[in-house]
């Protein structure tokens, strides 16, 4: 899902420059077409490396701080202020300090007269959904019912992250102090232990010969492919941030052996989620699956959600047109096709997401468990052949001394 800056204007002859998402342009055109809009221009925004974090492609502010804003936000609209005096307080003593610059300018666009969506949409930095949602709540007239729904899809998303990224926390260290204790055995202790040897002439024994052979005459070898491997993953990394490149890499982890499996549900979690809080919020169905489309960070996700958007526009249900994709699974399918059938669809979606949130979490610690030991018991028996291999040269010159 590619990024456009857009420069458009209004049927009232408005001029706005506007930040979109797509999967091409030709796409983006016709959407904006669809609103109404004059298209001056349309250019994609340059991507480099994404800060850690953050989504693909762009700055956007996000997190604990965007969710205490919210909060704030939708405490001031309770309590009857309107909405240009809380962005007038929440500008000047919002508790996120880096959120008051920005707050300034959706402030002064919303005096001049634009939506506060509008505002928001073209600052550039707020989540698609966000800004839809606000759109939602301001036609229906019922923002701070829309936002109460929005900040709690952020709660539950947000802390479904963490609880990921804490039971990854681990094992991701072990991997690391691994490679570095096997990096520096082979790079330094080894070929230190080989000149010894050499300089007292002692005859190794075919494991130590074995490991001095590896170590010291493909040492290189083994640091060069290090080299390619922490290359070939940092451009790998790269590359998927391009079209081709993140549909090949989602591809890839779609057949991946099990973690393909969690990966999808992991996905459709957070697909089914955001779609239902555009449902609940009053946004229509084709836009909030757009909207979904534009807020997935799976390419080859966002591209199926865009063409089933397509599929609901000529009047295919729901169900079907995500069916047809073949990346949803049968049982989101099912469920989703009784939540059409029943009137019931926001609520459905729901109860997918939680059902999907919950086995992403019980398959992922599942298999953690049996890694993290995996990943101890491989270490403690290279570690273990290693000093093993190294000092049975010592043994046995110190055997054959004594025996002398």
């Amino acid at each position: 899902m590619a990024e456009f800056e857009c420069k458009v204007a209004d049927p009232g002859g408005k001029v706005s420059v506007q930040v979109e998402s797509a999967q091409t342009e030709a796409e983006l055109r016709q959407r904006l077409a669809d609103r109404g809009l004059f298209i001056y221009s349309v250019r994609q925004r340059a991507v480099m490396l994404p800060r850690l974090g953050g989504r693909r492609g762009g700055r956007t502010v996000g997190g604990t701080d965007f969710l205490i804003f919210n909060q704030q936000f939708n405490t001031l609209i309770k309590a009857g202020l309107p909405i240009l005096k809380a962005l007038d307080l929440l500008a000047e003593r919002a508790a996120v300090p880096r959120l008051r610059p920005l707050l300034r300018d959706v402030r002064n666009r919303v005096r001049e007269g634009a939506l506060l969506s509008e505002a928001l949409e073209q600052e550039g930095v707020f989540p698609k959904v966000y800004t839809t949602s606000v759109l939602a709540g301001e036609k229906s007239g019922n923002l701070s019912g829309v936002l109460d729904y929005f900040i709690a899809y952020q709660r539950v998303t947000t802390g479904f992250q963490r609880r990921l990224v804490a039971a990854l926390i681990y094992p991701a260290i072990l991997v690391v102090v691994t490679a570095t204790i096997l990096s520096y055995i082979i790079a330094y202790v080894i070929p230190q232990f080989a000149r010894l040897y050499r300089e007292l002439n002692v005859r190794l024994p075919v494991t130590t010969q074995f490991l001095v052979t590896m170590a010291v005459g493909y040492r290189w070898h083994f640091l060069g492919l290090l080299g390619a491997i922490v290359t070939g993953g940092v451009a790998g990394y790269a590359w998927s941030f391009s079209e081709k490149g993140g549909l090949a890499v989602d591809r890839f982890k779609l057949r991946f052996p099990v973690f393909g499996e969690i990966w999808v549900k992991f996905q459709v979690a957070q697909l089914v989620r955001t779609l239902a809080t555009l449902l609940a919020g009053g946004t229509p169905l084709v836009n909030a699956l757009e909207t979904t489309a534009g807020a997935t960070d799976s390419r080859l996700i966002a591209a199926a959600v865009a063409q089933s958007a397509g599929r609901v526009r000529e009047g295919t249900s729901l169900h079907q047109s995500l069916a047809d994709t073949g990346v949803m699974p049968d049982l989101a399918i099912e469920m989703i096709e009784v939540g059409e059938a029943t009137g019931a669809l926001a609520p459905m979606l729901t109860s997918v997401a939680e059902f999907y949130e919950e086995d992403v979490n019980l398959r992922l610690q599942a298999l953690l468990n049996l890694i993290q030991p995996v990943i101890l018991v491989f270490m403690a028996v290279v570690v273990a052949f290693i000093l093993i291999s190294l000092y049975l040269p010592v043994f046995s010159f110190s055997l054959s001394g004594t025996a002398r």
